[in-house]
């Protein structure tokens, strides 16, 4: 078997607050994530997306499916629905919807394509 090299891994813990970008930090402040894969644009593949007390995401369509994983935290759609720690979502390609924190929160998040922005 061959040794992984050293320019084939990234390890990074999410504990460590520098490591997170903010996503957007115009339209959604208060939001950062982190990701490893400098391949994939950043709404695209696995990231952890982390909201800050009272931060929103901007309204926006899913280019392909997403499943999320609630860590820490609550996060309440536009609908309504809250999800809570241990929550894990899927939601269909095209869906449309924006999401909040009165908490803040720490997702784990695969999409399979690019976030449409909507008019807010």
């Amino acid at each position: 078997m061959k040794t992984i090299h050293t320019s084939e891994r990234r390890v990074a813990n999410i504990g460590d607050l520098d490591l997170f970008k903010p996503f957007d930090a115009e339209s959604e402040p208060g939001t950062s994530f982190l990701k490893l894969n400098p391949d994939q644009p950043k709404d695209v593949g696995f990231y952890v997306y982390r909201m800050a007390p009272g931060a929103r995401s901007t309204p926006h369509r899913h280019g392909g499916a997403e499943e999320f994983l609630i860590l820490d935290g609550e996060l309440i759609d536009n609908d309504g629905t809250v999800y809570r720690q241990g929550d894990m979502v899927w939601l269909a390609a095209g869906t449309e919807h924006s999401s909040y924190t009165e908490t803040g929160c720490l997702i784990a998040v695969y999409a399979e394509g690019p976030e449409t922005a909507l008019p807010g």
